[in-house]
């Protein structure tokens, strides 16, 4: 099941620019944006982007980062969403590399969440990643943080404080409790494990045909916690433009750059079925697919389990 939207606010503004993110960061007034939200390329050779030595990416990184640091208010956040640079099989943790570029320019670091993700390819040598971490930086101790639009409910809503002043009123906040830093989404429980969102692959209702795809949940999550209606998004690596989809669906304005035509194209497909009620959207409290004893592919084979052959053990 998906989600339709199709009253959208008539007073949202949003840009697609089909440009390169540097040149046109350059042409943003100082602190135009209240929330910089993207997946950078990770240098690992996709149609997008040249594979180069990690130092060469990282300092092509560092000017872009200058700017958008530049375009961010002062009350504004940044959310850095990266996995890992391989490297003939070593692993170069982007987020680790990244925190050291962004405290350069002193950005303050307020979280580091774990998105965890079911699905991708399965490694030979290591064990297969499943996630990847999302970088949240304030540019000031004063920053927007809308608590009570991410708050979830508290485990025991009754309790009562049992001495003091306060004895016999409620302990917690009505609202609901401050979540956690590290998050499993499911169900509107922001409380337990990981940020749990399924990647965007070829089953999900959201898949275009760009290889790295944001999923729009991830997206509205950010949006509701770090910015208020009217406030101004950016993406200067947008793809097929989720960060604009999440942004615009609840009141902010929006701008994405990208380079590809082909994945503006999609992008404006993409908003345009969104406000005709037609664009599939993954629900931000639909559960994650748990497959049951029933289900036929969830069973070990019976020749496998006639043959041992899950239970031999090498003695090298």
């Amino acid at each position: 099941m998906s989600r339709f939207f199709s009253e959208l606010s008539d007073s949202v503004t949003y840009e697609i620019r089909n440009s390169e993110s540097l040149a046109t960061l350059k042409t943003f007034e100082n602190g135009r944006f209240d929330l910089v939200l993207s997946s950078p390329p990770y240098n690992v050779g996709k149609e997008y982007e040249t594979k180069t030595s990690i130092e060469s990416y990282l300092e092509s990184q560092e000017a872009i980062i200058e700017e958008l640091i530049r375009t961010l208010s002062e009350r504004g956040n940044l959310c850095w969403q990266v996995g890992n640079y391989v490297d003939r099989g070593e692993i170069f943790p982007l987020d680790i590399f990244y925190y050291q570029l962004f405290k350069k320019h002193g950005m303050k670091l307020r979280n580091r969440v774990i998105w965890h993700f079911g699905h991708g390819l399965h490694a030979s040598n290591r064990f297969s990643g499943r996630y990847e971490t999302l970088l949240w930086f304030s540019k000031s101790d004063n920053y927007i943080f809308n608590l009570d639009d991410v708050r979830i409910p508290a485990k025991y809503p009754g309790k009562l404080h049992f001495k003091g002043p306060n004895r016999g009123k409620p302990s917690g906040n009505p609202l609901g409790k401050n979540p956690s830093d590290v998050w499993e989404i499911v169900a509107r429980d922001w409380e337990t494990a990981m940020w749990n969102i399924p990647n965007v692959k070829s089953n999900h209702p959201e898949k275009t045909p760009h290889p790295c795809q944001f999923p729009i949940e991830l997206v509205e999550r950010c949006v509701l916690a770090l910015t208020n209606k009217g406030s101004w998004v950016l993406d200067p690596f947008a793809g097929v433009c989720s960060t604009v989809i999440g942004a615009i669906i609840h009141e902010r304005n929006a701008i994405g750059i990208e380079r590809e035509s082909d994945y503006c194209s999609i992008a404006e497909g993409r908003i345009r079925d969104l406000r005709e009620g037609k664009l599939k959207i993954r629900p931000i409290t639909k559960t994650i697919h748990v497959p049951s004893a029933n289900d036929k592919i969830a069973r070990i084979p019976q020749e496998w389990v006639n043959s041992k052959a899950l239970f031999k053990v090498s003695d090298q």
